[in-house]
């Protein structure tokens, strides 16, 4: 009786076995898992079978849900299309003139031949030389100072959102170079000669309050947020872009960026240097010996542009709208010599 059982029970799970399989379950010490068949379209060559090396990592793949899978990284902002339309019309007064006040007695200046009067003080002859100089000088406009949020690659290599101060402006040669001229008489008059201009800006942010100076940077990240917002078909050119030689009547136009500024600052100015080549120098003779370089003592400084700017309001949130041009009691701007 109990091998009569026993080969009934063997034959039962037999049977049982060659029907699940043909049904397509399968058994494994882990469970059950439904056997996926490809299905060929009609007509079309069987698949490949995966090789033998392959075949784990087909498997793991497929095994995997979709939300495990890497993601591709995110796409980088897309910087403005070339300009391909007219630009913007600005406002009347959108843009802020500076006037950049030529003077003739730029074009002259009397000093001793110091290093000659080292020698001998008694050279009557080099004191008070003339010297003479073309004098030439751009014609500056900007935009109120503004700010944007972008974000900035670190060395670490992660992003970092950053407040950008920057200011848009333009620089026109009008032309009228003074040059001197000598008359027959030995006079010398003053000429008005067009000429291309070679312009290296420069650009130092001044907080007045915290006494911290800032020199612009070049954030090329920075330049395609910026130009959207302003116009997508101008073209705006970086501190080192600008370094050119601008020919009579042209107008370029730039933009100078600040990053890090202490948000505590509620008043500043912005220097601007190489909108004219009009200098002074004054000589220390007390650093002199008669073997001393030339120009030992010597202390030179240009001419340059001043731009004053106020912020009534606190460090936790700068906002753009809070800043006013010119501090009140002084002058909007000024020519300084520095």
């Amino acid at each position: 009786m109990n091998s009569t059982l026993r080969w009934k029970w063997s034959l039962g799970l037999a049977v049982l076995g060659v029907t699940l399989t043909a049904g397509g379950t399968v058994f494994s010490g882990e469970g059950t898992a439904p056997a996926e068949k490809p299905k060929a379209a009609a007509g079309s060559a069987p698949a490949a079978q995966p090789s033998s090396a392959s075949a784990p990592a087909a498997k793991d793949a497929a095994a995997k849900p979709a939300a495990s899978l890497p993601k591709a990284p995110a796409a980088m902002p897309a910087v403005p299309a070339p300009p391909q339309g007219p630009v913007r019309s600005l406002a009347p007064g959108a843009l802020r003139i500076v006037d950049p006040m030529r003077r003739v007695d730029e074009t002259v200046s009397r000093h001793d031949m110091v290093e000659l009067l080292t020698v001998d003080p008694k050279l009557d002859w080099a004191k008070s030389i003339p010297f003479r100089r073309e004098i030439w000088a751009l014609q500056f406009q900007f935009k109120p100072m503004r700010m944007v949020f972008v974000d900035l690659p670190q060395p670490s290599g992660f992003m970092q959102r950053k407040q950008i101060w920057y200011l848009v402006y333009t620089v026109t040669n009008t032309g009228k170079t003074m040059r001197p001229v000598a008359a027959a008489d030995g006079t010398y008059q003053i000429e008005a000669v067009d000429k291309p201009i070679h312009f290296v800006p420069g650009f130092l942010l001044h907080s007045i309050n915290m006494d911290k100076w800032y020199p612009d940077r070049v954030i090329p990240v920075a330049i395609g947020p910026i130009r959207t917002r302003e116009d997508p078909n101008r073209t705006f050119a970086t501190t080192v872009e600008m370094v050119r030689d601008i020919q009579v009547g042209e107008t370029v136009w730039g933009v100078a960026t600040w990053e890090d500024i202490d948000p505590r600052t509620d008043r500043f100015a912005v220097y601007v240097n190489g909108l004219t080549n009009a200098y002074r120098w004054t000589d220390d003779t007390r650093r002199l010996k008669p073997d001393s370089p030339l120009g030992t003592g010597r202390h030179l400084v240009r001419k340059t542009l001043k731009l004053n700017f106020w912020r009534p309001g606190d460090e936790f949130s700068p906002k753009e709208r809070e800043i006013r041009y010119g501090i009140p009691g002084e002058l909007d701007y000024e020519w300084v010599y520095r």
